[in-house]
C-alpha cells in the first residue's frame, strides 16, 4: 500500500500549474549546500506488535520520574491532580481527536471557555482574561506585542534578569526582527530584581517592563515597586505569576500589573515530556480591542435563555491580516478545561491548602539540607522552589549521582543559564513530596558527605 496520494502525472500536473518543470526546477532557490543527497536513513518497516515494542521501549525511559522523588520545576510543576479533572476532560464530548478549535460551533466549548476566563480572573484579580495561549512564554509574546501596541513610538522592552531563561530565549526569538529593542536588568545579590537599577534603566523609550515572580529562583519580587517605576516612565508593567502561589501571595491585579500572564501547568496537567502546556492571559478592561486569542462571553438567547457567544477573537485567521493583533495565539480548549476542573475542584480553600504545603515541605527541605552542610545564595522570601548550593567537593565526587541513582531527581544546574552560579541547584518541592522523601533527600546528601570524608564509598 503506497501511503503517497500522487502519482507521477499528478505531479507533473501540479509541477505545470505552477510553472516549474520538475521537482529539481522547483527546488532551485534552495542551495545544495542546505539539501540532504541520497537515501535517508530510516529503519526497515516494522510489524504492529515491533511497533508497539518500540514504542514501549521509548516510553518506559520516560517513565522513570514516576518512580522517583522528583524535586525538578523550573516552570513544570509536580502537583496533585484531582482524579475528577482526567474524568471530566475525557469525556467523548471533550475528548476527540480534533481539538474544538473553531469555538463558535459549541455551546459547551464556549461555556469551558467562559468558565475558564472566569475562573483565572478571580484567581489573578484582573477583569480581562482570555483563552487560551500555547504556553507561558508565548503569552509574554503576546504581552509584549498588545503594549507595543499600547505604547507605540516606543521601541524598548526591558526584561528582569531573573525571568526564566526559556522565557528570555522565545522572546529573543519572536521580536528579532520586530523593531523592538530588549533590555535586560540585572538582579541584586539576594537574587531579586535591582530596582535602582531598572529605575536608572526606564525612561521615555520604554514601552513595557516585565517582572516575573516568584522568579526563577523562587523568589518573590517587589511587583508593586517595579510596577511603579514603570508607570512613572509612562511604561505598561507585565507581571509574570504563578498561578497556585496566587492562593497566597498578592495577586497581579494588587500589584499593579496592566498584563499579567504565567504557566497554567500546574493547573490539571501532570509534568509531561514537552507538553502539553497552557498559556494565561489577564490583563486590564481598557486593553480589550487588543487581546490576543478569544474571548467567550455569556448573554440570554431569542428565548431568554442563557447562551454563551464568542465575543471577541483579533486573530489574523478572522480579521484582516494586518489589523489581527496575534498570531501565535491558539485555543488550548482541553488543557483549559483541565485547568478550570482543577480549580473549581479544589475551591479556593483547596488550592490555597495545595499551595501552603508545598510552601511547608520547601521550607522544611531546605531546613535539613542546611543541617547537611548545603548553602543558600539567598535569603529572601520564595515560594515551593529554591536555590541550592552543595560543597564543590561533593559535586565533583559525584553527589548528584549518588542521589540519582538512589531515585532522587535533586534539581535544575543553573550554571548553563548563571554561569555565575556555579554547583548551584535550582530545588521544587510540591504537597506531593512527602515528608519521608524530604527526609531521604537531605539523609542521602548527609551520608555522601560523611562517607566520603572517611573515604568510603556512600553506600558503604
Amino acid at each position: 500500500m503506497s501511503y503517497i496520494p500522487h502519482n507521477v502525472e499528478d505531479r507533473e500536473k501540479m509541477l505545470r500549474s505552477i510553472g516549474v518543470s520538475s521537482v529539481e526546477d522547483l527546488l532551485r532557490e534552495i542551495p545544495r549546500s542546505l539539501r540532504f543527497e541520497g537515501t535517508l536513513p530510516l529503519p526497515p518497516p516494522l510489524s504492529q506488535m515491533e511497533t508497539e515494542r518500540e514504542l514501549a521501549g521509548i516510553a518506559a525511559e520516560n517513565g522513570a520520574a514516576l518512580a522517583c522523588d522528583s524535586f525538578l520545576g523550573g516552570g513544570v510543576y509536580d502537583h496533585y491532580v484531582p482524579a475528577l479533572v482526567g474524568a471530566t476532560a475525557a469525556r467523548p464530548e471533550f475528548y476527540s481527536a480534533y481539538t474544538p478549535y473553531q469555538a463558535e460551533v459549541s455551546q459547551g466549548t464556549l461555556q469551558v471557555i467562559f468558565e475558564f476566563q472566569s475562573l483565572i480572573s478571580r484567581l489573578t484579580g484582573m477583569p480581562l482574561v482570555n483563552a487560551s495561549l500555547y504556553d507561558g512564554a508565548t503569552a509574554l509574546v503576546e504581552a509584549i506585542w498588545m503594549a507595543s501596541g499600547e505604547r507605540s513610538g516606543r521601541s524598548e522592552i526591558l526584561i528582569a534578569r531573573a525571568l526564566r531563561p526559556s522565557y528570555r530565549g522565545v522572546l529573543c526569538s519572536h521580536l528579532a526582527v520586530s523593531g523592538l529593542r530588549l533590555r535586560e536588568f540585572p538582579f541584586g545579590k539576594e537574587g531579586t530584581t535591582d530596582l535602582s537599577r531598572l529605575k536608572q534603566m526606564v525612561s521615555s523609550e520604554t514601552a513595557a517592563v516585565v517582572v516575573e515572580s516568584p522568579n526563577v529562583f523562587g523568589l518573590l519580587e517587589e511587583t508593586e515597586e517595579a510596577g511603579r517605576i514603570a508607570h512613572e516612565a509612562g511604561a505598561l508593567f507585565i507581571q509574570v505569576f504563578d498561578p497556585v502561589s496566587l492562593a497566597i501571595v498578592r495577586t497581579p491585579a494588587e500589584a499593579g500589573a496592566d498584563i499579567a500572564v504565567g504557566e497554567g501547568q500546574s493547573l490539571g496537567s501532570p509534568p509531561n515530556f514537552g507538553g502539553p502546556l497552557l498559556g494565561l492571559f489577564a490583563a486590564r478592561a481598557e486593553f480589550l480591542r487588543r487581546m490576543p486569542g478569544r474571548l467567550s462571553g455569556m448573554t440570554e438567547d431569542a428565548k431568554g435563555a442563557r447562551a454563551f457567544t464568542l465575543t471577541l477573537q483579533t486573530r489574523e485567521q478572522h480579521i484582516r491580516r494586518e489589523k489581527a493583533t496575534s498570531n501565535i495565539c491558539t485555543n488550548q480548549g482541553l488543557v483549559a478545561l483541565a485547568a478550570a476542573v482543577h480549580l473549581s475542584s479544589l475551591g479556593p480553600v483547596g488550592l490555597r491548602r495545595a499551595a501552603l504545603l508545598s510552601q511547608e515541605r520547601a521550607l522544611e527541605l531546605r531546613k535539613l539540607l542546611r543541617e547537611s552542610g548545603a548553602a543558600f545564595p539567598f535569603d529572601g522570601p520564595f515560594f515551593r522552589e529554591f536555590v541550592v548550593r552543595f560543597p564543590e567537593e561533593s559535586l565533583e565526587r559525584g553527589l548528584v549521582r549518588h542521589l540519582l541513582d538512589h531515585r532522587v531527581i535533586p534539581g535544575i544546574p543553573l550554571e548553563k543559564a548563571y554561569p555565575e552560579m556555579r554547583g548551584c541547584l535550582l530545588v521544587a518541592v510540591t504537597e506531593k513530596r512527602s515528608r519521608e522523601s524530604i527526609r531521604r533527600y537531605a539523609d542521602l546528601v548527609r551520608d555522601f558527605a560523611d562517607a566520603r570524608g572517611k573515604g568510603a564509598p556512600p553506600d558503604a
